[in-house]
C-alpha cells in the first residue's frame, strides 16, 4: 500500500539512529532489518514515472528508501528529488554522472532507467562497485557490450532483475502452466504484431536547455557533436542511441516467450524494416516499419521440431494487433494483456481437448518490483535475472544485425558469437 512519509514519522521510525539525517546513516552491513538505500539511475519517464513509484509503494514495508538520484538534465533531476522530499521528508542526493552515484559507498542498490546505449555501462559500473540493479530493458545494444555487464553481475555476485515486468503478471504466469500442459499440442508459431499510428519517440519530444543539460554526459561514448534538444529528448528515434522497435517492443515479447515456452535461445534470424511512412526534418533514424523472424529449436510439450517466433510493427495504421501461441490443437490469444483466453480455433476441434473459449486461470504471482527488494534481502535469482535479460538482449541484437546486413544470423551459445550464417 503507497502511503505518504511525512518528516516527523521518518524521524520517529528512525529514533535509534538519529544521525540518519547525515549520509553516513546509511553506511552499514545489509542485515535483515536494516533500511535498505537505493540510489535512481535515470530520472526520466521511466525512471520518475515507473521506477520510483514501483519501489516507494514497497518502501515502508520492505524498509527501503531511495537516497541518491543521477540525470544529466537538470529538470529530470530535480523533479526526482522533489519526489523523495515527498517521501522521507528529506531530499535525496542529486548528481548528473552515474560516477559519482555508483561512488557513494552507503547505496546498496540502484534502479537503471537510463537511454538504451547506457544501459550496460551504468549495470557494469554498478556492479563492479558492488551494487545490486534493477535495470530496464532491451538489456544492451551490442552482444560485447552485454556479455561484458552481465559477467560483471556474476563475477560480483550480484542480484539483478530485468525490467521485463510482463512475466510478473498473474495472467502471463498462468499462460505458462498452461502451456505446459501440451493442450495446444505441437506449437509451430508464436506472433506479435504491436502496431500504432505514430511511432512512440514523437512523444518523448520536448524542449530542452542547454544550460540545463551534461551534454556529454548523455553521449557518453558517442561521437562529441553540438546540442540539439531532439537528438537528446527523442532519443528512442535515432540508431545511435536506441534501435527501434524490435530491442524498444519486442524484447517484452521475446522474454515472454522464453519464460512461457522455457526456450532460451534462437538459433537463427533474419530481418526487415525502413520507414515508410514518417518521414519529416527530424530525421528520426529507426524504423517505423519492421518485420524479424526467429527460429527455435525447442519442441513444444506435444514434441514437433522447434518453431517459428515472428514479431512486426506497423507504425502507420494501428490495426491488426496481435499475441498469439499457434498449436496444431488450438491458440492461446494473449492480446488481452489482462485477459488471454484458450480456443480451438483453427486446429483439430474434435481430435483436441478444447472446447469453446476458454480463460486462462491466473497464477499468482509478486509484483516485479516487490520480487527484486525481496530478492536483496533473500540474495535468490529474481524473476527475471540477468541470464532472462541476456536471452532477450541475444535475440533482439540478431535482429538488428540482420535487419543492417540483410543477412540471416544465426547464434552459437556455447561461443556465445553471433555471426551470418
Amino acid at each position: 500500500m503507497q502511503r505518504s512519509y511525512s518528516r516527523r514519522t521518518f524521524l520517529k521510525d528512525t529514533a535509534a539512529g538519529a544521525a540518519a539525517i547525515t549520509a553516513m546513516s546509511y553506511s552499514r552491513v545489509l542485515g535483515a532489518n536494516d533500511r535498505i538505500s537505493i540510489g535512481i539511475i535515470g530520472c526520466g519517464g521511466r525512471g520518475v514515472g515507473a521506477h520510483m513509484p514501483g519501489v516507494h509503494q514497497f518502501d515502508q514495508q520492505e524498509n527501503i528508501e531511495i537516497t541518491a538520484v543521477c540525470d544529466p538534465w537538470r529538470v529530470a533531476r530535480e523533479s526526482a528529488v522533489a519526489k523523495t522530499k515527498e517521501w522521507y521528508g528529506r531530499e535525496a542526493r542529486q548528481f548528473s554522472s552515474y560516477k559519482d552515484l555508483v561512488a557513494l559507498k552507503d547505496v546498496d542498490a540502484v534502479t537503471i532507467a537510463s537511454c538504451d546505449h547506457q544501459h550496460t555501462t551504468h549495470l557494469e559500473a554498478a556492479a563492479e562497485a558492488g551494487k545490486d540493479a534493477y535495470c530496464e530493458k532491451p538489456l544492451g545494444m551490442t552482444l560485447d557490450s552485454v556479455i561484458q555487464a552481465c559477467d560483471a553481475v556474476k563475477k560480483a555476485s550480484r542480484v539483478v532483475q530485468i525490467g521485463t515486468q510482463l512475466r510478473s503478471m498473474t495472467t502471463f504466469a498462468g499462460c505458462r502452466e498452461l502451456y505446459k500442459t501440451g493442450i495446444l499440442g505441437t506449437v509451430g508459431r508464436i506472433e506479435q504484431c504491436r502496431n500504432g499510428e505514430k511511432p512512440y519517440w514523437y512523444s518523448y519530444v520536448k524542449d530542452v536547455k542547454e544550460q540545463d543539460l551534461d551534454w556529454k554526459e548523455f553521449l557518453m561514448d558517442r561521437p562529441m557533436r553540438p546540442f540539439n534538444p531532439v537528438l537528446y529528448s527523442g532519443w528512442y528515434g535515432y540508431r545511435e542511441f536506441s534501435d527501434g522497435p524490435v530491442p524498444g517492443l519486442a524484447s517484452h515479447f521475446i522474454d515472454l516467450v522464453h519464460f512461457i515456452t522455457g526456450a532460451k535461445f534462437p538459433a537463427s534470424c533474419v530481418c526487415l524494416g525502413g520507414t515508410f511512412t514518417w518521414k519529416d526534418q527530424n530525421n528520426f533514424t529507426c524504423p517505423d516499419h519492421v518485420q524479424a523472424l526467429w527460429i527455435y529449436p525447442e519442441a513444444s510439450p506435444a514434441g514437433g521440431q522447434g518453431f517459428m517466433v515472428g514479431y512486426s510493427t506497423n507504425f502507420g495504421n494501428g490495426s491488426g494487433n496481435s499475441f498469439k501461441i499457434f498449436g496444431d490443437q488450438g491458440v492461446l490469444d494473449m492480446v488481452e494483456w489482462n485477459a488471454p483466453f484458450l480456443t480451438a480455433e483453427g486446429g483439430g476441434k474434435r481430435m483436441g481437448q478444447i472446447r469453446g473459449k476458454n480463460p486462462v486461470k491466473e497464477v499468482p504471482s509478486t509484483d516485479h518490483f516487490l520480487d527484486w527488494l525481496q530478492c536483496l534481502r533473500t540474495r535468490k535469482q529474481p524473476n527475471a535475472s540477468i541470464d532472462a535479460g541476456y536471452q532477450h538482449a541475444v535475440a533482439c541484437i540478431m535482429a538488428v544485425m540482420s535487419y543492417d546486413t540483410g543477412k540471416r544470423m544465426i547464434y552459437d551459445p556455447a561461443s556465445r558469437q553471433i555471426k551470418p550464417g
